[in-house]
């Protein structure tokens, strides 16, 4: 099999990423669409390590990189299409914002939320993310998986256990696509929904400066934000990671910060956390590869 897309070799994935930072992976592969992708993994070698990156949000790779292969669908599996009056059919590398705006148009009511997730439909699906209110797989109701063999699975919903950021079930296969189910609508309250969403994100969160987004999730009954508010954590840096004065569940990477500096700063702001209020922070933020 000639592979259609693009394979690099020890390629630095800091660029890939929404932080900027990670070691290099020893393969990268960016396929040309779906099918491509598929013969493509069917090629491997049995046991070789695959790892996913989208929009590269909600994922840290630390700096000694990564050994395997990683698949970026950034720009790739991006294909989404009505596929009945109530069902869209949205590929694993559409961003988020796209299937809102996409759902909105058409006057489909239900996937607004989607646009204040800043990774694309597969991450989405892969922790049950979500934003304003809503989780991904509240309007999931079949998806399309891909195993190591290069075989193709569609599963309904009902075959994962999901949770609050938690999709189990998973077993050595990843997304390949989902069909989502939604509700008639309004097309114009949809996409006044969605600006007003927008607005309150840009204004509560730092959207515009390297973050992977939220860092730890929200303990039962409270936030993580306000336990590292009250902590005093707010600006608090080690290196080049820095606590966002903006909301203090994002940690920015003030322009030379190293995955080290970052994951340093996730332990301390943990440790600080359990040692003031006796709570355990877990990350929502997925940590990748080898350490420098």
């Amino acid at each position: 099999m000639v592979a259609r897309g693009t394979l690099l070799n020890n390629e630095p994935l800091a660029k890939y990423t929404s932080w900027r930072v990670g070691g290099p992976a020893q393969h990268l592969y960016i396929p040309e669409n779906k099918a491509d992708l598929i013969e493509f993994i069917a090629s491997l070698p049995a046991g070789e390590p695959l790892y996913w990156m989208g929009l590269g949000s909600n994922l840290l790779v630390r700096d000694g990189g990564i050994r395997g292969t990683v698949i970026n669908t950034r720009g790739r599996l991006k294909e989404m299409y009505l596929a009945d009056s109530e069902r869209v059919y949205v590929e694993a590398g559409v961003p988020c914002a796209h299937v809102a705006r996409f759902c909105a148009d058409l006057g489909l009511t239900g996937a607004e939320f989607l646009a204040g997730i800043p990774g694309t439909m597969g991450g989405a699906l892969k922790m049950n993310a979500g934003a304003f209110g809503g989780e991904t797989w509240s309007i999931v109701e079949r998806v399309e998986m891909i195993n190591p063999r290069g075989e193709v699975i569609l599963r309904d919903h009902h075959e994962f256990e999901v949770a609050y950021r938690s999709v189990k079930g998973l077993a050595d296969e990843w997304f390949l696509s989902t069909q989502l189910k939604l509700s008639k609508g309004n097309s114009e309250a949809s996409q006044q929904h969605i600006k007003a969403l927008l607005e309150k994100r840009n204004a509560s969160q730092p959207t515009n400066k390297p973050t992977c987004g939220s860092v730890f999730k929200n303990p039962p009954g409270d936030y993580a934000a306000r336990l590292i508010e009250a902590c005093g954590l707010k600006g608090f840096a080690i290196g080049g990671a820095v606590v966002s004065e903006k909301h203090a569940n994002f940690i920015e990477n003030r322009g030379n910060a190293s995955s080290e500096d970052i994951e340093a700063l996730i332990e301390h702001i943990q440790t600080q956390v359990q040692t003031q209020f006796g709570i355990s922070l877990q990350t929502e933020v997925c940590r990748v590869g080898e350490k420098a």
